[in-house]
């Protein structure tokens, strides 16, 4: 057996004679770094459940199906329903807007644009991800929900036989999708820098192949660079999702705060768990405060169900790269 052979995992191929001081030094050092962050995940999460557990106690199965929120009153009723349905319905359609411009934007710096173009553009797109999230939200409350309201009213006209975009009440304003559109600029910066990278990784000879075949460049990028490419940008996507399903001060000055299940996104309302925790924790009582401890509990059970379904969707075989 060589260690050169192909055959063997790599790890049982380096040379195993115990170390000197710097090979032990370094395997203390990275597996320490390995299990804080496991010590670290298993701490919030006990944190967590032993907070949150009077909260769960007191409601019971409703906390999951109630749309109302009001632990302080006698008798305390809450839940996380209408917080559960904004979290996810503002993060999935900020995602979906996002992850066009983001891909448009990535395959315009790695495919099209020369690179003294390119490099600088990739550069202010990743600025967006140093502006602090209480800048976005005022300039969406100030500027962003304004400006909006003629396009909502064009979707509204356009696609208002799909219920998403109908709004039979016509009030526009501080709504889910204006959310959406902050929420989208927001993780904007993520996936574009990934998915540019990820496409830069695409070989050479993939795209000469595809160019000796006679492909145009729009055809080079769907055969060679897509195929190639769609596991990490999946993974870009799922990192885009994480972030805006856990913003808060953004979210929580652009939204008008209700407890409703609106599929209408152009009405005005709704509300996420994150900018509830930020807008009621400082003025809630001491079941209040569970129950916020509760519904973030909730945010991270949803946040982690994300993440593992998106690694299984990406090991699947036919994902794979290059796979058909």
């Amino acid at each position: 057996m060589s260690v050169l052979d192909s055959q063997v995992p790599l790890g049982d191929r380096f040379r195993d004679t115990g170390g000197g001081r710097g090979d032990q030094r370094a395997r203390i050092v990275v597996a320490g770094g390995g299990i804080f962050v496991l010590v670290l995940i298993v701490a919030i999460l006990i944190f967590l459940f032993v907070e949150a557990r009077p909260a769960f106690t007191t409601a019971g199965w409703s906390f999951f199906t109630t749309k109302t929120w009001f632990p302080d009153a006698t008798p305390p009723v809450f839940g996380v329903a209408a917080l559960v349905f904004g979290t996810v319905i503002s993060s999935l359609v900020g995602v979906v807007i996002a992850t066009v411009v983001a891909i448009g934007a990535s395959l315009f710096i790695t495919e099209v644009a020369p690179r003294a173009i390119g490099r600088p553009l990739g550069y202010v797109i990743d600025l967006l991800a140093a502006v602090p999230s209480v800048i976005f939200g005022l300039w969406g409350l100030v500027y962003v929900v304004p400006k909006l309201i003629p396009a909502e009213k064009w979707l509204n006209s356009v696609f208002g036989w799909f219920p998403l975009f109908s709004n039979p009440g016509q009030l526009y304003g501080r709504s889910i999708f204006a959310a959406s559109v902050i929420l989208a600029i927001m993780v904007l910066p993520i996936i574009a820098a990934v998915s540019r990278e990820v496409f830069r990784q695409t070989p050479t000879a993939h795209r000469e192949a595809a160019v000796a075949l006679g492909a145009t460049r729009w055809e080079t990028i769907r055969l060679a660079v897509f195929p190639y490419s769609r596991s990490g940008v999946v993974g870009a996507i799922i990192l885009g999702l994480g972030r805006a399903l856990g913003e808060t001060i953004a979210v929580a000055l652009v939204l008008a705060p209700s407890f409703v299940v609106n599929i209408h996104i152009l009405q005005p309302g709704n509300n996420t768990i994150a900018a509830n925790i930020a807008t009621k924790f400082g003025e809630s009582g001491s079941l209040g405060r569970e129950a916020l401890i509760a519904s973030g509990l909730v945010l991270f059970a949803i946040t982690l169900l994300v993440n593992m379904a998106a690694r299984v969707f990406v090991r699947a075989p036919s994902f794979g790269r290059g796979g058909g």
